[in-house]
Parts: structure tokens; sequence; C-alpha cells
């Protein structure tokens, strides 16, 4: 089972930008589609966007269309998030994993923290 790294995630005032990485480990990466998850406080982990293993988006939760852009780069074995026009809720560690099931081990995630 791969691994996977989370990274890019800081904290930013609202309506500012971030760009986070997932690299994974392996060779299970460019032949599934991955998601990217997050968990705010007080929260279950909520799926937020998921792109096919041909880097075609087939998910955006309703809460991040329009500001938020998943892609992938399977030569580098990465996927990123453009988080643009942050908002307060946002704020949460984010995760990468195969959707549905989770056929990696979870990383330790990256926090992202939006101050109003």
């Amino acid at each position: 089972q791969g691994q996977l790294m989370e990274s890019g995630g800081g904290l930013v005032q609202a309506g500012g930008s971030l760009k986070l990485s997932c690299t994974a480990s392996g060779s299970i990466f460019s032949s599934n589609a991955m998601g990217w998850y997050r968990r705010a406080p007080g929260k279950q982990r909520e799926l937020v966007a998921r792109i096919t293993s041909g880097g075609s988006t087939n998910y955006l939760d309703s809460s991040v269309k329009g500001r938020f852009t998943i892609s992938r780069d399977n030569a580098k074995n990465t996927m990123y998030l453009q988080m643009n026009s942050l908002k307060p809720e946002d704020t949460a560690v984010y995760y990468c994993n195969t959707p549905p099931i989770f056929k990696y081990s979870w990383g330790q995630g990256t926090q992202v923290t939006v101050s109003s």
C-alpha cells in the first residue's frame, strides 16, 4: 500500500487563495480516481472534489463549485487543489485518497485556516 503526503496548507485571509498538493508513492496512483477530503472541527470528513484517473473532474461539492479546481499530474504522482475565494467555512484539515474505497493509508493532511 502506498503513502500519501499532503502539503500546501496555511493561514490565509478570507478571499485569499491556496494550492494544495497530494503526492503519492507506489504504482497505483495513475490508474485510480483520486479525491480531496476535508474534516472541519467537530464535523465528519467529507469529499470535496474528485478527479478521474485521466484527469477529468467528476465531482465538486456545491460549497466549492466555482472556487476550487482539482487537477493531477500522473507523471509526478501528484494531485492538486487550487482554492480561490476562500471562506472561513473552508477551514479544515485537507486529505487525499482514492474514492470511494480508500486504497492508501491516510496521510497526516494539511491544515487550511481561513480568517475572517
